[in-house]
């Protein structure tokens, strides 16, 4: 019932925040004076995100630490991170696929009525970023504590599997009660966020109106292919995610949607995946998955199982190679969808990773990057999508692992539990 109540508060938050925010967008007389009103807009939802952003690190390191130190054995670990690292990969290389299906077929960019920049012109993207060498020395934290604060996951889960199967290996040598206190830390950190959740619909309104203030609707209707066709190919992905969760968890799959309904939505309204992982670790354990599965493959995912964000580099790529008309062989789109494969994987904590990806990767192509301009005033609406496409991906994910590790307890009426009897039942260790 509560979490019903919530979802429905956060669909009207929605609602209203369009509402709300096209009105401000008529009545602002300037364009600067419409970027003062969504600036007050904006403390909502910056207030909401660092109320989210505060109890991610403790609610990550406790969970990892706790789980790992009741699997006490390397080879679990690596057996979990080998599974969910394939099925990272071949969702990935689905969503790629679809993205240049769907990009070929619906011809999102050819004959855009709009002007093209110039091809002097910057998108100011950052893709230094891109970096393979800075990528894999920045996944291992040279201090914890300075991981923590940035809420840097990756780093967090290095540090976690080191302490937490240490911990686990002494388990007979050293005191229990660390191992119970990181256990009274989850249940704490999850009493934490319901409390926080509270405020999801108020961060959800300013988000949107602030949006929807300065860009207004009439963005939407001039880049209403692209947006149409985007959400379209989302579709699929989502029919292709959702089906190759069917065959894993059979009917199950969709108690663990009506489950993740409300994580989604959020994400969907705040474009922000930190904004869910929270409660979407908290609703993974409700449908039954186990603590040490949850609290390893969910952050992981985070990094690595991008499906959304994936689509996203395909399509924007070719959008680009169709507003500028320039024709790119089968072999070429091809040879871009592996290098965009192997270049997204290096992109975990990069703002605005998508577009960082796709700035790099088209001069490669004979594409000038500054295509994007195209693109940025509507990213955010473009984003929503990726993000609860990302969301939906990590919690199959996660699930489809935990299944083929016999690590799924479905309790009787599972789905009716309200969040207080769900948290009794929230087993850390196991």
């Amino acid at each position: 019932m509560k979490a019903n109540r919530l979802t429905s508060y956060i669909g009207i938050a929605l609602l209203l925040g369009i509402a709300v925010g096209y009105v401000c967008n008529v009545w602002a007389a300037s364009a600067a004076q419409a970027k003062d009103i969504a600036y007050y807009f904006s403390i909502l939802t910056d207030v909401f995100m660092r109320m989210i952003k505060m109890i991610i690190a403790p609610l990550v390191v406790a969970t990892l630490v706790a789980g790992l130190a009741g699997m006490g054995d390397s080879k679990t670990v690596g057996r979990i991170g080998v599974r969910a690292l394939g099925w990272f990969v071949v969702a990935s290389f689905c969503s790629l696929l679809l993205g240049l299906v769907f990009a070929n077929v619906l011809q999102p960019g050819s004959g855009l009525g709009v002007p093209l920049p110039e091809v002097s012109a910057s998108t100011n993207i950052k893709t230094n970023a891109l970096n393979l060498k800075d990528f894999v020395s920045h996944v291992f934290p040279k201090n914890i504590v300075e991981a923590m604060a940035a809420n840097e996951i990756l780093q967090m889960l290095v540090f976690s599997v080191f302490f937490g199967l240490a911990l686990g290996q002494l388990h007979h040598k050293a005191p229990r009660h660390l191992v119970l206190v990181m256990e009274d830390i989850v249940q704490v950190m999850l009493r934490v966020t319901e409390y926080v959740m509270r405020f999801a619909p108020l961060g959800v309104f300013g988000a949107v109106a602030g949006v929807i203030t300065t860009q207004g609707l009439g963005m939407l209707l001039v880049f209403g292919k692209l947006l149409g066709s985007f959400y379209l190919a989302l579709a699929a992905l989502w029919a292709l995610l959702i089906g190759a969760g069917y065959l894993v968890l059979g009917g199950d799959v969709w108690r663990l949607l009506r489950l993740v309904r409300e994580p989604m939505l959020v994400g969907f309204s705040t474009a922000s995946s930190e904004a869910v992982y929270p409660k979407l670790m908290e609703q993974l354990e409700r449908f039954g998955v186990r603590s040490r599965v949850t609290s390893f493959v969910l952050p992981l995912g985070y990094s690595f199982n991008l499906d959304g964000s994936m689509m996203y580099t395909t399509f924007a790529a070719l959008f680009v190679a169709q507003a500028y008309n320039i024709p790119l062989a089968l072999g070429t789109q091809l040879m871009l969808l592996l290098v965009l494969m192997v270049s997204s994987k290096g992109i975990a904590g990069v703002p605005r990773a998508s577009l960082v990806v796709v700035a790099a990767v088209l001069p490669m192509f004979g594409l000038p990057d500054a295509g994007l301009l195209l693109v940025l005033g509507i990213d955010h609406f473009l984003d929503m999508g990726r993000t609860v496409t990302n969301v939906l991906g990590n919690a199959i994910a996660t699930a489809v692992v935990a299944k083929w590790e016999g690590a799924v307890d479905v309790p009787q009426g599972a789905e009716c539990l309200d969040d207080e009897a769900s948290e009794q039942r929230v087993v850390v260790a196991r």
